[in-house]
């Protein structure tokens, strides 16, 4: 581990000075990939830094033991310093354990309706706005590609691209079947019903990702009906596209232009046809599956949202919080960070 580090410290000063020359200042696009990198090491870096003078500090300390004044106080320091110790070394075995390519990337996100009838659209709606207000807690845009609404409310269907730094890292747990339990608004009775909707979290892909051809595409242009004014329903401007070879069907019709509906279509398709790749690639990876917190199928039962009780169950991790009404606000990073934290303890494991 030792050795791993200082390859990476002496690779950060290496940067560090590299950026400092004129000719570098100077390329813009030298200068942004240099400071990536950079700052990509960043975290491991200090943290390594860190390390090193708690060693140091405890070595110190280890002296000042053996004077007769001072020796009660430098073991209580020990005591501190070697507790630090072992939290810096844990901390630097996560940092050093390999990283997911696509943690940095956007998302595409779609979120139906499934089992209860209009109740899971509403659900699958109020999921919209809880993802929505968690991307603006951490300064992410969301742009909606398509969206069908339900007849009582919330969507049937609605696919979105949520553009930010490290976007896949915090919401690549989400995949899943969501059950919510609670009154209908359309329950005349009173009583509490079970309705799920999915959700799909997928890496945006890149062009370099995937390589489709013109004419494995299939592309029907037709006349927008979801919400967008009337400018987008009054025009041509809808756009779906299918890929022959796969069978996959995207449709995006929420801008007024037809170029930007099949621009951001050709997206999502290339996004799907690579999430069904990448899938398939780590079902062949019996690694991959068993270090994995779930296993992202959209059929399996990741959370329960109980109304009455406001609380929030997550079923992969076991854990729960009394705190429902705040997590449907937007503040989902207590569940997202227990959910990091369960998949790293896992990949130690793993790697141990």
């Amino acid at each position: 581990m030792i050795n791993r580090l200082e390859t990476m410290l002496n690779k950060y000063n290496d940067l560090t000075k590299e950026l400092s020359k004129p000719e570098v200042i100077s390329n813009i696009k030298q200068l942004t990939s240099l400071s990536k990198e950079q700052n990509s090491l960043k975290e491991t870096v200090n943290l390594y830094l860190a390390y090193k003078q708690v060693l140091k500090d405890i070595e110190d300390a280890k002296e000042l033991a053996k004077d007769k004044e001072l020796g009660e106080f430098a073991k209580e320091e020990l005591t501190r310093l070697n507790l630090e110790k072992d939290n810096l070394e844990h901390n630097l075995e996560v940092q050093l354990l390999p990283k997911d390519p696509n943690d940095e990337k956007n998302v595409i996100m779609e979120i139906k309706g499934a089992a209860g009838g209009d109740e899971a659209n509403i659900f699958a709606g109020d999921l919209f706005d809880m993802y929505n207000h968690y991307a603006s807690t951490q300064n992410w845009k969301i742009e909606i590609l398509n969206s069908i609404e339900g007849t009582s409310g919330g969507f049937t269907n609605i696919e979105f691209i949520i553009k930010g730094d490290n976007v896949y890292s915090k919401l690549k747990y989400e995949s899943g079947a969501h059950r919510v339990q609670r009154v209908p608004a359309t329950e005349s009775q009173g009583r509490v019903h079970t309705s799920t909707a999915t959700v799909l979290v997928m890496p945006e892909a890149e062009d370099i990702d995937v390589d489709i051809r013109e004419e494995d595409i299939k592309v029907d242009i037709f006349r927008s009906s979801g919400p967008g004014g009337q400018g987008v329903n009054t025009t041509d401007s809808a756009v779906r596209l299918t890929h022959l070879p796969t069978g996959i069907v995207v449709t995006c019709q929420n801008e007024r232009s037809q170029i930007k509906n099949k621009e951001a279509a050709m997206k999502t398709l290339k996004t799907k046809i690579w999430e069904v790749a990448r899938q398939k690639q780590e079902e062949e990876n019996d690694n991959a599956r068993r270090i994995k917190i779930g296993t992202g199928d959209r059929s399996e039962k990741i959370r329960t949202y109980n109304y009455p009780q406001n609380r929030v169950t997550d079923h992969r991790i076991g854990f729960t919080s009394m705190n429902l009404d705040k997590i449907m606000a937007g503040n989902l990073e207590t569940i997202i960070l227990e959910l990091i934290n369960a998949n790293q303890i896992k990949e130690l494991e793993n790697n141990g």
